[in-house]
């Protein structure tokens, strides 16, 4: 399987090349970043597979079964379409999709008959915190959401947040948690609103990636959390995501959905 992974001066994108050379079965065909151009020493990437600063390039003088993704927001929607439209199979791990853009992807694949996937997180444990809130928010639906991840992360709330957000929507709609009549003292001091569950957004250094689920009823309170240490804990998600899209027909959102 010729795999390409865009992105690949940045810390996902080098951490997920590094697991395509180790994985039986995927072979690294193509490296790029748009920076390329302006890197002082390619070498040693060189050394694993051909090196260019745009998917156009990569995909023109390359054979490409499945493209690995995590480029910046503002170029991720580009990048999924044009991988579709040249019978790639995406694995995007960029967040910043528009609910019309997924759904606009989507309609793509089915008309090419490609599989492809955009999941907000690709940690096994994360995708089974969402899963296991949404259960939880059936019978719970008293909730909020606090997210934790480094200073360096460009979008608040996190895709991850948003996605468990989405999930306990489907469950249990619209409930709003809280006094009915609470004023913030401060704006902003509730968090986010999504269909009155509470996103809270913390950006420290110090820290990776991190998410709790905090749920309360009468007398009583749930505690979901998981914690991402290392981009080595994506690692596993990507490549059951790579193996999937190989054999489906359509572009799936989210990695729960293959578990």
């Amino acid at each position: 399987m010729k795999v390409l992974v865009t992105g690949f001066l940045g810390r996902m994108g080098q951490t997920s090349a590094h697991m395509v050379v180790d994985h039986e079965g995927f072979d690294l065909a193509a490296l790029v970043d748009i920076r390329a151009d302006q890197a002082e020493d390619l070498s040693a990437w060189q050394d694993l597979a051909p090196v260019y600063s745009s998917i156009e390039e990569a995909l023109d003088k390359e054979a490409i079964d499945v493209a690995i993704d995590f480029c910046q927001p503002d170029a991720a929607y580009y990048n999924t379409r044009y991988y579709i439209e040249h019978g790639v199979h995406p694995v995007v791990g960029t967040t910043g999709f528009s609910a019309d853009q997924i759904e606009e992807l989507k309609e793509l694949s089915q008309e090419a008959k490609l599989g492809g996937m955009i999941a907000p997180n690709f940690a096994i444990s994360s995708v089974l915190m969402q899963v296991f809130a949404q259960q939880a928010a059936k019978y719970l639906p008293d909730v909020e959401i606090i997210e934790m991840h480094h200073n360096q992360k460009l979008d608040a709330p996190s895709g991850t947040a948003q996605k468990t957000a989405e999930l306990i929507y489907e469950e249990r709609g619209d409930y709003a948690s809280g006094h009915p009549d609470e004023k913030e003292q401060m704006a902003g001091a509730r968090g986010a609103d999504f269909h009155g569950i509470r996103i809270h957004s913390v950006r420290l250094p110090g820290l990776n990636s991190h998410q709790v689920v905090q749920f309360g009823g009468t007398g009583e309170a749930l505690t979901i959390r998981q914690d991402s240490f290392t981009r080595e804990s994506y690692m596993k998600g990507v490549a059951m995501a790579v193996d999937h899209v190989m054999a489906s027909q359509e572009l799936i959102y989210g990695l729960e959905n293959i578990l």
